[in-house]
Protein backbone atom coordinates (compact mmCIF):
# COMPACT_ATOMS: atom_id res chain seq x y z
CA UNK A 1 0.00 0.00 0.00
CA UNK A 2 2.79 2.48 1.22
CA UNK A 3 4.89 1.87 -2.52
CA UNK A 4 1.17 3.54 -4.17
CA UNK A 5 0.94 6.45 -1.88
CA UNK A 6 4.15 6.95 -2.62
CA UNK A 7 3.98 6.99 -6.55
CA UNK A 8 0.38 8.67 -6.36
CA UNK A 9 2.43 11.14 -4.39
CA UNK A 10 5.04 11.67 -6.98
CA UNK A 11 2.76 11.70 -9.52
CA UNK A 12 0.63 14.59 -8.57
CA UNK A 13 3.66 16.07 -7.30
CA UNK A 14 4.79 16.40 -11.29
CA UNK A 15 1.52 17.31 -12.27
CA UNK A 16 1.75 20.33 -9.88
CA UNK A 17 4.94 21.16 -11.18
CA UNK A 18 4.10 20.80 -14.91
CA UNK A 19 0.95 23.02 -14.24
CA UNK A 20 2.96 25.51 -12.76
CA UNK A 21 5.81 25.75 -15.57
CA UNK A 22 3.10 25.97 -18.22
CA UNK A 23 1.45 29.14 -16.45
CA UNK A 24 4.29 31.22 -15.64
CA UNK A 25 5.86 30.31 -19.21
CA UNK A 26 6.85 33.71 -20.84
CA UNK A 27 4.39 34.81 -23.51
CA UNK A 28 5.18 36.55 -27.22
CA UNK A 29 4.55 40.51 -26.59
CA UNK A 30 1.58 41.58 -28.77
CA UNK A 31 2.14 43.06 -32.43
CA UNK A 32 2.49 46.47 -32.77
CA UNK A 33 -0.79 48.29 -34.33
CA UNK A 34 -0.57 49.44 -37.87
CA UNK A 35 0.55 52.80 -38.86
CA UNK A 36 -0.24 55.08 -41.66
CA UNK A 37 2.55 56.90 -43.23
CA UNK A 38 2.24 60.49 -43.20
CA UNK A 39 3.64 62.63 -45.70
CA UNK A 40 4.91 66.23 -45.66
CA UNK A 41 6.46 66.53 -48.78
CA UNK A 42 4.30 64.94 -52.24
CA UNK A 43 8.01 64.02 -53.57
CA UNK A 44 7.77 61.60 -51.52
CA UNK A 45 4.28 59.85 -52.82
CA UNK A 46 6.30 57.51 -55.72
CA UNK A 47 8.18 55.99 -52.78
CA UNK A 48 5.82 55.15 -50.24
CA UNK A 49 2.79 54.32 -53.35
CA UNK A 50 5.33 51.75 -54.81
CA UNK A 51 5.50 49.84 -51.16
CA UNK A 52 1.84 50.07 -50.86
CA UNK A 53 0.85 48.83 -54.52
CA UNK A 54 4.11 46.07 -54.73
CA UNK A 55 1.84 43.10 -54.94
CA UNK A 56 -1.32 44.92 -56.88
CA UNK A 57 -2.31 42.59 -60.04
CA UNK A 58 -2.64 46.40 -61.96
CA UNK A 59 0.88 48.17 -60.45
CA UNK A 60 0.38 51.44 -63.15
CA UNK A 61 -3.11 51.88 -61.92
CA UNK A 62 -2.80 51.66 -58.22
CA UNK A 63 0.51 54.14 -58.46
CA UNK A 64 -1.49 56.05 -60.40
CA UNK A 65 -4.70 56.62 -57.48
CA UNK A 66 -1.75 56.06 -54.87
CA UNK A 67 0.15 59.30 -55.94
CA UNK A 68 -3.13 61.10 -56.85
CA UNK A 69 -4.43 60.23 -53.35
CA UNK A 70 -0.74 61.02 -51.22
CA UNK A 71 -1.08 64.32 -52.99
CA UNK A 72 -4.22 65.49 -51.77
CA UNK A 73 -4.77 63.45 -48.32
CA UNK A 74 -0.91 63.20 -47.45
CA UNK A 75 -1.17 59.96 -46.10
CA UNK A 76 -0.69 56.52 -47.46
CA UNK A 77 -1.49 53.31 -45.38
CA UNK A 78 0.96 51.10 -44.47
CA UNK A 79 1.13 47.55 -45.62
CA UNK A 80 -0.07 46.43 -49.52
CA UNK A 81 -3.83 46.01 -48.57
CA UNK A 82 -5.92 47.21 -46.12
CA UNK A 83 -6.03 50.06 -42.93
CA UNK A 84 -7.31 52.86 -45.47
CA UNK A 85 -9.36 54.24 -42.21
CA UNK A 86 -5.65 54.96 -40.30
CA UNK A 87 -5.41 57.90 -43.19
CA UNK A 88 -8.78 59.44 -42.02
CA UNK A 89 -12.16 60.15 -44.28
CA UNK A 90 -10.11 61.99 -46.86
CA UNK A 91 -8.51 58.66 -48.13
CA UNK A 92 -11.76 56.02 -47.57
CA UNK A 93 -14.60 58.78 -48.88
CA UNK A 94 -12.56 59.75 -51.71
CA UNK A 95 -14.42 58.25 -55.20
CA UNK A 96 -13.80 57.90 -59.08
CA UNK A 97 -16.33 59.11 -61.21
CA UNK A 98 -17.91 55.80 -61.27
CA UNK A 99 -18.79 56.02 -56.87
CA UNK A 100 -16.14 53.49 -56.26
CA UNK A 101 -13.10 54.13 -53.74
CA UNK A 102 -10.46 55.91 -54.96
CA UNK A 103 -7.79 55.24 -52.76
CA UNK A 104 -5.68 51.98 -52.65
Amino acid sequence: MAPRAFVFAFALFLLVSAMDAVLVAPSMPPAPPPHAIGVTNSTKCPEVCTGRCLLHSRKNVCMRACNSCCVKCKCVPSGTYGNRELCGTCYTDTLTHRNATKCP
